[in-house]
């Protein structure tokens, strides 16, 4: 228990400066931007100067870019950091877009996990067979394909052509636990606002998902061929184990660097996201971050940057303690 202790200590020593690296190097790259965000920020070349001013006072543009950043961050910690484009604070909005998000982010998770593992476990017990080679093409061709390109196709089939999804609005619940329908409505048995919510994100969470698929496919593919080359498999063998407790023994020993990259993953699927969510209508984190750069409200745009930098660190740091529970050798 000592060593795990340790072990969260040392973590959070280099959680905070990541988290803070992301934010000054996304804050950087916008301020040295050629462009005078307060005059967008008030209208564009016809902007009246005084409330251009006004502006560039009030979020500090006229100061050195260091107090900028302080300016930033002591009111990112502090709630009182305000959209100079929509005059909302920044916290509110993204937490009105956060269970949109999230609830993308899990579907497209359980896509990965319920598609993509059991892929890349028959294609090493298959090894070299046609079945083996068609799962290999099939995450390679996964790997290669553009989200929104494959959006508009999969759009064009089950909305245009089968009419079995649609496009408009998201399920709400007209409670809440969690603040997440998806779970609030599991929690609460409501399954018909489960199924709700399911019809609505199933699609654009595999597209999401899919690119994923086929890393995770080939990663336990091959995970899985070199522990099943491990010494302990022939004691498995020599006591006649049943060949699913076979299998589920080989399968937990080549679980490690599946789930580092299942972490990453996670991680990753929030930052493919905004495309996803645009194509697909979705009101999340992801699309409010995409009009963030369109009106140039850089502010917003780091504070959505800061979060999903919180969310992804956070992630990872679970996935690190999750290592010793799966494989008692890991020592921290």
């Amino acid at each position: 228990m000592a060593e795990l202790r340790k072990f969260l200590v040392r973590r959070l020593i280099t959680f905070i400066p990541t988290v803070i690296g992301v934010t000054i190097l996304v804050f950087i790259i916008a301020a040295v931007l050629p462009a005078d965000p307060a005059k967008l920020w008030a209208g564009g070349e016809k902007a009246n100067p005084q409330v251009v001013e006004n502006l560039r006072r009030e979020y500090k543009l006229d100061r050195p870019i260091w107090e900028q950043y302080y300016f930033f961050m002591k009111n990112v910690v502090t709630n009182e950091l305000v959209s100079p484009v929509s005059h909302n604070k920044v916290w509110e909005d993204l937490g009105r877009r956060l269970p949109v998000t999230i609830q993308l982010t899990l579907l497209s998770f359980t896509f990965i996990i319920l598609i993509g593992v059991p892929l890349g476990v028959i294609s090493a017990l298959k090894r070299d067979s046609l079945l083996d080679m068609v799962v290999r093409i099939l995450a390679l061709i996964g790997i290669s394909t553009p989200i929104f390109w494959l959006a508009y196709l999969l759009i064009f089939l089950f909305f245009t052509r089968l009419h079995w999804i649609t496009l408009a609005g998201t399920p709400i619940t007209p409670y809440s636990i969690t603040g997440i329908p998806l779970i609030d409505s599991l929690l609460k048995l409501d399954f018909n606002t489960f199924k709700q919510v399911i019809e609505r994100f199933w699609l654009p969470s595999l597209v999401l998902a899919y690119p994923s698929i086929g890393v995770i496919a080939r990663l336990v593919r091959n995970s899985f061929l070199d522990a099943m080359s491990a010494d302990f498999v022939e004691y498995i063998d020599a006591r006649g184990l049943p060949r699913v407790q076979r299998y589920m023994h080989i399968l937990k020993n080549a679980m490690i660097p599946i789930i580092t990259v299942l972490g990453l993953t996670f991680g990753g699927l929030l930052s493919g996201a905004p495309i996803t969510e645009t194509v697909f209508g979705l009101p999340g984190v992801g699309r409010y971050l995409i009009d963030a750069i369109r009106f140039y409200d850089y502010l917003t745009l780091i504070g959505g940057v800061f979060l999903i930098a919180l969310i992804y660190v956070t992630v990872n740091l679970i996935v690190d303690i999750s290592y010793a529970m799966i494989d008692p050798r890991v020592r921290y």
